[in-house]
């Protein structure tokens, strides 16, 4: 039996446990390969990708769906990649709305046809095969919808077909929201000052997107009249269009995790390498530190909305908690916290039906809320005594308190 050594393949795993053979060369872009390895599909795609053959095409097919002849949905894209509306957005975002539109011009070779002949049903016929990632199927009509709304606004088109496709159903819960036995778990896989615990701290005491906690540094932090130390930032997302800028102040439990000598000055989260972490390196980083522990459908955002549900919890109104999350709506917000409002509702439902009819009165659920504590610069930090109110995440009593964020 005749081996052969085949250079450059390599297997991928994706999210839903796939593999994925590819021939990946340096300074080339990979090549997706049919399986099984050995199989005479997989030898023709090998021999196509080691001639430069697949190079050829895969450059081709690109060339053609970023330019086009006038009138077809190829040069529409490339209309809109030139606008405003289009190079205004956030560099992330520009990224994956190309990468949504290129492939869906490269498909079939759509991006050769007349966007004035695409009809919804067309539309529909691409959302039904993604049936199986329904969220990547939703964000495709949402970018279509994009394109077609610059269509419009240009006077290339006079209507909007994927603003009459429906989106697919998905979990209406979204992210996972941590219960306290998982942050307890957490805790227990990574000790006190590892940057893994940092980085849950950061996250539940101050509720923001992974974009924002791996740009928190000393820079960010001032001190008030009153001694007080607070987290002043703009929101990444949406920095752009329409900037959101919070002030939050560091609470005891936060002050005891920033008083580490581990932690950063550029950034509090700094990587194996000593440098700031990017967002997505932070999200990848934070799937092997919830993976190491057990928690595999656990993530980073999912203490942002465990967050929010403390805060509900202790009974704080969906304005409180905006003026913490940044939302703008309390649309989001509700989806966030509705086990947690329930929960208060029931209480105090059933505790106007304990007391005698006559002095039956409206009642709070819950105590008043403790205040938080002043907070010190950092070199003051590690002499701090924290309240018997504030029960300390460490190692004696590692489960999450809610009190920790009633201020």
């Amino acid at each position: 039996m005749k081996m052969m050594r085949l250079k450059y393949v390599v297997e991928d795993t994706d999210r839903h446990g796939n593999v994925r053979i590819y021939y990946r060369r340096a300074g080339h872009p990979k090549i997706r390969l049919r399986g099984p390895v050995g199989s005479r599909e997989f030898l023709i795609d090998y021999q196509r990708a080691e001639s430069g053959e697949a190079y050829k095409q895969k450059k081709k097919a690109k060339e053609k769906s970023q330019t086009g002849r006038p009138g077809t949905l190829g040069w529409l894209c490339v209309q809109y990649f030139k606008s405003p509306m289009y190079r205004q957005l956030d560099a992330s975002t520009r990224r994956t709305r190309r990468s949504i539109l290129e492939r869906f011009c490269q498909n079939h070779g759509d991006g050769e046809k007349p966007y004035a002949k695409l009809l919804p049903r067309h539309l529909r016929i691409r959302r039904d095969e993604m049936i199986k990632t329904p969220a990547a199927a939703n964000t495709m009509i949402k970018t279509m919808r994009q394109l077609f709304r610059f269509a419009v606004r240009y006077d290339l088109h006079d209507t909007n077909p994927a603003a009459q496709v429906e989106y697919l159903t998905t979990n209406a819960e979204g992210y996972h929201s941590w219960s306290l036995d998982e942050i307890e778990a957490y805790e227990k896989a990574h000790p006190f000052g590892s940057m893994a615990r940092l980085a849950l701290a950061l996250a539940l005491y101050t509720g923001q997107r992974r974009s924002d906690l791996v740009r928190f540094g000393w820079k960010d932090v001032r001190e008030d009249e009153e001694g007080v130390l607070w987290i002043g930032f703009t929101q990444h997302k949406g920095r752009n269009r329409h900037p959101i800028t919070l002030e939050i102040p560091i609470i005891p439990e936060l002050q005891r995790y920033l008083a580490d000598d581990r932690v950063g000055d550029a950034t509090f989260l700094m990587s194996e390498y000593g440098k700031p972490f990017t967002a997505a390196g932070f999200g990848n980083r934070f799937r092997k530190w919830c993976d190491a522990a057990g928690l595999g459908h656990c993530s980073v955002h999912g203490l942002r909305k465990a967050a929010a549900a403390r805060l509900a919890e202790l009974g704080c109104s969906e304005f409180e908690i905006m003026a913490i999350t940044g939302h703008q709506t309390s649309k989001e917000v509700t989806r966030y916290t509705k086990g947690a409002s329930q929960k208060l509702r029931a209480a105090s439902a059933l505790a106007k039906l304990s007391l005698p009819r006559e002095t039956a009165k409206s009642v709070p659920p819950f105590a008043t809320r403790p205040g938080s504590g002043t907070v010190l610069p950092r070199n003051r930090l590690k002499n701090i005594e924290i309240s018997d109110k504030w029960q300390p995440v460490g190692e004696s009593n590692p489960s999450f308190q809610v009190e920790n964020l009633a201020s």
